[in-house]
């Protein structure tokens, strides 16, 4: 009996044997991993990321920046193309004269409200580009019954049109006035000497208000919101390019291959949608003077700024898009729907290269945090 009472208590006191001497004689390493799991989950707490719902924003921010203080001088001299241009002036000759005149400051002239435009313009369109094509995207997909490689490829060029399309109708909208400011700064030159100078961007944000009311704040708004289409056309052309370009190993793509799919989607969107920047400018630099336009340059000033006027200054200034259009083809044709195409494509194309590589580099920054 006690030998079966001895065989029976045998596991028993060996299990427990076994599970002490482990407790006991846990290895060091064990403890340090333990020790070192439990200090990252207070230090995570203390030293948390950046939430993914900001990404888009911080990203399309740091990229505007970056991008609107590169290419502004750029941005000077298309802008002067735009509104008005002495007959046979090249952009040469229009940098010597912007040199001569003004210096360096002349290159950076409202490089403020353009920083202001840019960071708040490009943080809301990649923060609701992005939102609204993983929803679209995440929908589609739910509700997808395996239409065929063909069908589906088809419904992602949908979902980041209606995306792009979206982003920048809502960018548009929320920063117009800014690029009012911005484009009346650059313009300046081009306008009577008797017109008042803004000195700041505060101080035009105020004449502008005071002088012309809100509603100044919103010209050139209707041609930006068909400027819609260009990224109607680029965002999806360069979502493809990207997917063209991805290697089958799932290698992040290389610096050089996104400043390649960005300013190749650039320069089409730009030659296909560029007729709504002209309007959209001209529309801009007219002012107001109680409710009443007055054109680029008041009327009491129409001889002496005909010199650098390209198109004859009607009696009655253009009231709108439609009669802005009707004027430029009566008095210029088609090609006056593309002045300053060439000084554009210069300045967009690089820009947008940077403004696109710099996104994707701080996406990938803020996603490894």
């Amino acid at each position: 009996m006690s030998s079966t009472a001895l065989k029976e208590e045998s596991p028993a006191e060996s299990s427990a044997m076994a599970r002490e001497r482990d407790n006991h004689e846990a290895p060091p390493s064990a403890a340090l991993t333990k020790g070192k799991s439990r200090m990252s989950s207070n230090e995570n707490p203390r030293t948390p990321a950046i939430p993914q719902m900001y990404h888009s924003m911080i990203a399309g921010a740091g990229a505007g920046l970056v991008s609107s203080i590169a290419t502004c001088p750029l941005d000077v001299i298309k802008t002067r193309l735009q509104a008005s241009s002495a007959p046979g002036e090249s952009v040469k000759s229009l940098i010597t004269t912007i040199w001569r005149t003004s210096g360096i400051r002349g290159m950076y002239r409202g490089l403020g409200p353009t920083i202001l435009g840019y960071l708040p313009t490009w943080g809301i369109y990649f923060s609701v580009y992005d939102d609204i094509k993983d929803k679209l995207g995440k929908s589609i997909g739910a509700s997808g019954n395996g239409g065929g490689q063909g069908s589906a490829g088809n419904e992602q060029w949908l979902v980041h049109i209606l995306a792009a399309m979206t982003a920048g109708a809502t960018g548009t909208i929320a920063t117009n006035p800014l690029w009012v400011i911005k484009t009346r700064f650059m313009a300046q030159s081009v306008t009577s000497p008797n017109e008042r100078r803004y000195k700041h961007t505060l101080d035009a944000c105020r004449t502008i208000y005071r002088e012309e009311g809100i509603r100044a704040f919103y010209k050139g708004l209707a041609p930006s919101l068909l400027g819609v289409t260009h990224v109607a056309v680029q965002f999806p052309l360069y979502e493809q390019l990207k997917i063209w370009a991805a290697s089958d190993e799932g290698k992040p793509l290389s610096s050089r291959t996104i400043l390649a799919c960005s300013a190749s989607s650039k320069m089409v969107a730009s030659c296909v949608t560029y007729p709504h920047e002209v309007l959209r400018t001209r529309l801009q630099v007219h002012r107001t003077e109680h409710g009443k336009r007055q054109g680029a340059i008041p009327r009491a000033s129409f001889a002496e700024a005909s010199s650098v006027i390209v198109e004859p200054i009607p009696k009655s200034p253009p009231k709108g898009l439609i009669d802005e259009a009707k004027f430029i083809f009566k008095h210029s044709g088609l090609k006056g729907f593309y002045r300053g195409l060439s000084i554009n494509l210069v300045r967009t194309v690089p820009s947008n290269a940077v403004t696109m590589l710099t996104y994707e580099l701080i996406m990938r920054r803020l996603a490894e945090s």
